[in-house]
């Protein structure tokens, strides 16, 4: 199995779309993620979270939402290494055709300051333009995410004509 750093040197020897996604995954902790961005992601790259713009999920996790930039890719990944410890990540299919990347798995993260895990699908979708993510559009259960930070508290749901609480 390769190491993270032949991963990366995989991605810049082949420049294969599929190789540049795998090793940016393999090497987006905390402690890696600058020398990956740096290495296999574009200047001027997209990076989607979680939805286009939903600035009541922002103040939960600030990096939900669509931004540019190399930046973004590293602060996000630091962040998910802050914000959450990460017990689980697990890649079930990684599939590539021409510049596009799918990927799809689980991950099982705590909040590092309530405490609270939970398990999340996940799916990727990714562009890779010579060598470089030019396009990263991340996914998951974002309900569970963000209830990993609850407290207290419960919503008042109403769907199809009843009323019903959710929440501890």
């Amino acid at each position: 199995m390769d190491t993270p750093d032949e991963l990366i040197q995989k991605a810049l020897d082949t420049k294969a779309p599929k190789d540049v996604v795998n090793a940016f995954l393999a090497n987006a902790n905390k402690e890696n993620v600058k020398k990956v961005s740096d290495a296999i992601v574009a200047e001027d790259a997209t990076y989607i979270s979680l939805n286009f713009d939903n600035k009541e999920l922002q103040q939960i996790e600030p990096w939900a939402g669509t931004r540019k930039g190399r930046q973004v890719y590293i602060d996000t990944f630091s962040n998910v290494g802050t914000y959450w410890e990460i017990n689980d990540f697990e890649i079930t299919d990684l599939i590539s055709e021409g510049e596009t990347v799918a990927v799809f798995g689980s991950f099982t993260y705590t909040s590092v300051e309530v405490g609270n895990k939970f398990t999340s699908p996940f799916s990727i979708l990714a562009k890779v333009k010579d060598g470089k993510i030019v396009f990263f559009q991340f996914m998951e259960d974002t309900y569970a995410s963000a209830s990993s930070f609850r407290v207290k508290g419960t919503w008042e749901i109403q769907n199809n004509g009843k009323n019903f609480h959710v929440g501890n």
